[in-house]
This record gives structure tokens, sequence and C-alpha cells, in this order.
């Protein structure tokens, strides 16, 4: 993890992305460059960058492809840097994942601020997921050890997978309360729903098979037709 933010700018055009890169530079931040979607992709897979700033306008793919393409795949905040004006764009693009939105031109400070503002966010996100997963969640014979990242039933380790894991947690840590389909996939995989929610039916029946004595009767977690799961309460 490196000790000042990982920034990358994605932006085709050479003079923006240097003036980006100052800016950047001089405000303890470490910027990355692509000027293509290739480029971007590449960087992102093997630097894990804190936040990416994406320009629209790339040779070699539509920047709104490309913000799919990353979603699809990473949670890592996105500001869309663009000279497009029309609001149907920027809502489309909020719509497909991006966090903010930037109108070229712009200022250093209203660039910085942004910056800021996305990184702090993320960082709120990760300490609240961290910090309500903490201790241990009891219901019946399930136990969850948030510590050790372990279910069991019985006192038998379940063996979840590492998204099964996540899908349990997050469940347990609103225990009574439904969790809409949307919301499980936008937190697990960071990534923006559709109407097919396949991925997370797949696991929710893995996850199933493993805790439940019968899946047809589950204990634990319960399916809201339509709307989304909810979890057995903990035991008082």
């Amino acid at each position: 993890m490196n000790a000042l933010p990982l920034i990358l700018l994605i932006e085709d055009e050479e003079n923006i992305r240097s003036f980006m890169k100052a800016i950047l530079a001089s405000n303890d931040y470490l910027p990355l460059e692509a000027g293509n979607a290739a480029e971007a992709l590449l960087q992102i897979s093997s630097r894990n960058p804190d936040l990416i700033l994406l320009d629209l306008g790339l040779p070699d793919l539509d920047g709104m492809e490309l913000l799919r393409r990353i979603r699809q795949k990473y949670s890592t905040p996105i500001i869309v840097v663009s000279a497009r004006t029309f609001e149907s764009e920027k809502v489309d693009a909020l719509d497909a994942g991006a966090d903010d939105y930037i109108t070229k031109p712009f200022g250093t400070s209203e660039l910085l601020a942004r910056v800021r503002t996305a990184l702090r966010h993320a960082a709120e996100k990760q300490s609240s997921l961290h910090s309500r997963h903490e201790g241990r969640f009891t219901c019946r014979d399930l136990v969850i050890d948030y510590d050790k990242r372990r279910v069991y039933v019985g006192g038998e380790d379940v063996h979840l997978t590492q998204n099964e894991y996540k899908i349990v947690a997050m469940l347990s840590q609103h225990a009574g309360k439904v969790l809409t389909y949307d919301s499980i996939i936008r937190a697990i995989w960071g990534i923006n729903p559709s109407s097919d929610n396949k991925i997370l039916r797949v696991n929710m029946a893995n996850i199933r098979r493993k805790i439940e004595k019968s899946t047809a009767e589950p204990q634990y977690i319960f399916t809201e037709m339509g709307v989304g799961y909810r979890m057995a309460e903990e035991d008082a």
C-alpha cells in the first residue's frame, strides 16, 4: 500500500494529462498515466490505484464503455473528467458507476476538492465495513467469526468462499432487515446491477447448501421474493 494516494489519469490529450499530473504531484498524490483504454486497464490491474480520473473521449474505446468494464471488476472510486456537458451524459456516467463528474474546463481548486472528497468517501466506507465486521454473530447453530472470517454451523467450519463469506457477513450485520439484490451486488462485486441476478443467485444457492439443514426450509437466510434476502436475527 502506498503512503500517498495513487491516482490514475486516463486522458489522451498529453497537455491536459501533464497539467493534471503536475497538480496532483504538487499536492502529495502519486499520479499514474494512461493515454488510452488499453493502457488504463493494464495500469488498474497491475497498480491498483486508489482513485481514477477518467476522460470519456479516448481513441481506442469510448470512455463510457471503459467505465462499465472497470465497474465489472473493480470498486475503485472514479471521477469522470469530460468536455461532455449534457445533463443526460452526466446522469449516464453516474448510473454506470462513476462517483463524480467534472466538466472541462475546470479549476485547480475544484479538481483537488473533488479528489479529496472521493478519497475521503472511500476511506469512510472501508472504515465502516471494518468496524462492522469485528467480533461474532450467533444465531442458533450458526456462528460467524468476523475476526477469523469464518462461518461455523454446529461447531464445524462450512468453508465458504471469499464472496460467499462477504454475503453472509453483510446479511448478518443487517439481521432482521431485507437487503435488496441490487445493494448486495453493489457491495460485494462493486458493479452496477442488471436485470440478471445470476451471480448472486448462484452464490446464495451455494451458501444455503453449506449452512442450511434443508434448503427448502431455511433457518438462517430467507428470500423475500422479487426484493432480496434477510438474515434471521441474532440470539438475544
